[in-house]
């Protein structure tokens, strides 16, 4: 047997002993993630909201408390994520909200918000619904469109 196809035949070996392992460990961090979904569901709650602004911004530029800094890994401070300025009740607060849902949130305009902590998990529209705004089009995808149209 020629060195060539035993080097080759261990190397498969060894990508497929990968691919179980990385399957193995999705599937452990898939089950993690959707307990934390869980546990965040359980103690959420709906408050009305106004929202002022919202941005993505560093999290360290965000202007959270410092609790909120020093319990992110250090590698993620400097990472942009959703946040949203809104008034709840009389007071103005920064709040981090999910990235599914960034795009449903109005600005200037009240909404109901299912909240965990400073966490906005979910929003619904007080006196009427949310829509998504319509998501941009790639470059061919204008110029298709333009052809479609003539």
């Amino acid at each position: 047997m020629p060195v060539w196809s035993i080097v080759l035949l261990v190397i498969t070996g060894i990508l497929l002993i990968a691919l179980i392992a990385l399957m193995i460990y999705g599937n452990k961090m898939q089950k993690k993630s959707e307990a934390a979904q869980q546990s965040m569901m359980a103690g959420a709650q709906t408050y009305s909201i106004l929202v002022i602004d919202k941005k993505m911004m560093k999290l360290k530029d965000a202007g959270f408390p410092k609790i909120v800094l020093e319990q992110t890994p250090k590698y993620l401070r400097g990472s942009k994520v959703p946040v949203v300025k809104a008034k709840i009740g009389p007071k103005v607060t920064t709040l981090m909200c999910d990235a599914k849902i960034f795009d449903l949130i109005p600005v200037k305009k009240e909404v109901k918000a299912v909240m965990n902590g400073i966490y906005i998990i979910d929003v619904k529209g007080l006196r009427s619904s949310l829509e998504a705004r319509p998501q941009k089009q790639g470059f061919f995808k204008k110029i298709t469109s333009k052809f479609k149209k003539q």
